[in-house]
C-alpha cells in the first residue's frame, strides 16, 4: 500500500502522541562528544542492528528525535548528532557548507565504526543529508527527507523568492547584535508561523531550544547555516551535473500544511527512486505536531 494512502487511513485511527514535548532519550542511549573535521559533535547512540542517522534542523537539536529514536532502537543502531554549531555540539566560526557538514557525518560514522546507514532528516538536516548522500553515496542505504528544500535542487529559485523564506538572507554581525538576548523572540516567529497550531510547540520545548540557541556562538552558527546556501547551490548543481541523480531509495515527506507533495517534486529533481508522502494534520514541526504519524511513516519505509 502506498505510504500516502496508509497515512490517510491511519490518521483516522491513530492517536497523536503528546505533541510538542521534550522527551528524554531512553536510558540505553550513550552520549559522547566526538572531535571530527575541525569541530566537536555531540551525539547519542543506542539500539542494535543496521544503523540509522537522524539529522535535525534549525530551531531544534537532536532532542527532537527522541520518540523516533526510541521506536527505531529495537531494530536499528540509532545515531543522533547535534549538527555543527547547534545543540550541544561546538560552535566553530565556519565550515557550514553542507558538503563540509557531510564530512562531519562521515567522520562521525568512522569514529563509531559504522560503514553504512539509513539517513532521516528534517529542515536544514535535509540539506546535510542530501550532501552526505551525494558525496558518500556508497554509505547511504535509504534516505528520508522531511519538509524542507535542498539548495539548488528543483524549484529552489522560486522557493527563495517566497516571503516565507525571508530568513534565508537574514544574518551577519548586525543581525547577531539585534537578536542577542532576544533569541526566544526570534525563534518564536519560526515556531509560530510554520505550525498549524502554535500551542503544539510547547512552552517547555520553546524554553529548552531557546536556551540552546542562547549559548555563545549559537546564533552565529545558525545564521552561517543559511549564509552557506549560495555555495551549497553551486556544490549541489555541480555534483548533479557531474554524477547524476541519487540512486538510493528516497522517501520525501511533506507536512500537510507545509511543503506537502512538493517535497517529492523537489527530490525527484535530485534522485531517481523517490516515494512521496504527506504527514497529515501537521505544519513544518512534524515531530511536535504529529509525532505518531511521522514515526509510523519513517519506520514503515526503513523496515520495508
Amino acid at each position: 500500500m502506498k505510504l500516502r494512502i496508509m497515512a490517510a487511513v491511519l490518521a483516522l485511527t491513530l492517536s497523536v502522541a503528546a505533541a510538542g514535548e521534550i522527551r528524554p532519550f531512553p536510558k540505553a542511549f550513550r552520549v559522547n562528544d566526538i572531535a571530527v573535521n575541525g569541530t566537536t559533535i555531540h551525539v547519542r547512540v543506542g539500539g542494535a542492528g543496521p544503523a540509522v542517522v537522524l539529522l535535525h534542523g534549525y530551531g531544534e537539536s537532536g532532542d527532537m528525535w527522541a520518540s523516533l529514536a526510541a521506536d527505531l532502537m529495537a531494530r536499528h543502531t540509532v545515531v543522533v548528532p547535534d549538527i555543527r554549531g547547534m545543540g550541544l555540539s561546538s560552535k566553530p566560526k565556519g565550515g557550514f557548507t553542507k558538503m563540509n557538514q557531510a564530512t562531519d557525518v562521515a567522520s562521525l560514522l568512522d569514529a563509531l565504526k559504522i560503514e553504512r546507514a539509513d539517513v532521516v532528516a528534517h529542515d536544514v538536516g535535509n540539506m546535510v543529508a542530501f550532501a552526505f548522500a551525494a558525496k558518500y553515496s556508497s554509505r547511504v542505504t535509504k534516505l528520508v527527507v522531511i519538509d524542507a528544500p535542498i539548495p539548488g535542487i528543483g524549484p529552489w529559485d522560486d522557493i527563495v523568492r517566497s516571503p516565507l523564506t525571508w530568513h534565508f538572507r537574514f544574518g551577519g554581525p548586525d543581525m547577531e547584535r539585534l537578536v542577542k538576548g532576544r533569541e526566544r523572540i526570534y525563534l518564536d516567529r519560526f515556531w509560530n508561523d510554520f505550525s498549524v497550531d502554535p500551542k503544539t510547540f510547547s512552552e517547555a520545548s520553546r524554553e529548552h531550544y531557546a536556551r540552546l540557541f542562547s549559548m555563545a556562538g549559537a546564533m552565529h552558527s545558525g545564521f552561517e547555516q543559511y549564509r552557506a546556501f549560495d555555495q551549497d547551490v553551486i556544490d549541489n548543481r555541480a555534483w548533479l551535473e557531474g554524477h547524476g541523480k541519487l540512486k538510493m531509495p528516497v522517501l520525501a515527506l511533506g507536512a500537510e500544511h507545509g511543503l506537502g507533495l512538493q517535497m517529492a517534486e523537489i527530490m525527484r529533481a535530485g534522485a531517481t527512486n523517490v516515494m512521496g508522502g504527506i504527514i497529515p494534520r501537521s505544519g513544518h514541526w512534524v515531530m511536535e505536531e504529529n509525532p505518531t504519524m511521522t514515526v509510523h511513516l519513517v519506520r514503515a519505509f526503513l523496515d520495508h
